[in-house]
């Protein structure tokens, strides 16, 4: 009788063990799922600044160097594609930084207000960084869960056997690169 109980309890700790195992890996997927969600924003946004820039080229002849570095940090943003989150942050807060510049800039050049093409980027834009923003948050979330998966008791020692490890969260330090401004033309 006493032998059952023991292999009732070895069988039930087994079968706990499995379900952490599976959330884990659960967590895990949603954490690359969320990743996924923000590289596709990004890529999106990426994409759309050279067409906006060339739309204002024309209108902010004296605004040369401003349009250059978001160019650059375009560059160094697209080169920390296959960063870690927190590098990938970095990168990807300067340029909103830039963006956010640019966007204060054209409020001087009143041709450029009046533009449609120019209107239709930025409304883009701006809905390219709330997509962003959901991402984010979704991205975020997962992590947070995934962590506390990874820390907790028991699932630690699970987490620890499997190799299991925590992930970064994705944060943009400064503040005003949060979100872009709306603009009104």
């Amino acid at each position: 009788m006493s032998f059952m109980i023991v292999v009732a309890i070895l069988a039930a700790a087994a079968l706990y063990g499995i379900m952490i195992y599976n959330k884990l890996v659960k967590n895990r997927q949603m954490v690359q799922e969320g990743w996924s969600g923000i590289d596709v924003q990004l890529k999106r946004r990426s994409n759309l600044i050279p067409n906006l820039l060339a739309a204002v080229k024309g209108y902010m002849s004296h605004e040369k160097s401003l349009l250059e570095d978001i160019t650059a940090m375009r560059a160094k943003a697209q080169q920390a594609e296959n960063a870690d989150p927190e590098t990938r942050a970095k990168a990807e807060g300067a340029l909103s930084g830039g963006l956010l510049k640019l966007f204060a800039v054209m409020e001087n050049y009143p041709d450029l207000k009046a533009n449609q093409n120019v209107m239709d980027f930025q409304n883009s834009l701006e809905e390219i960084e709330d997509q962003i923003q959901m991402s984010r948050r979704y991205y975020n979330g997962a992590v947070r869960n995934m962590n506390v998966l990874v820390e907790s008791f028991p699932s630690n020692f699970i987490a620890n056997y499997f190799k299991f490890e925590k992930s970064e969260f994705f944060e943009i330090e400064d503040a005003a690169a949060r979100k872009l401004p709306k603009v009104e033309f």
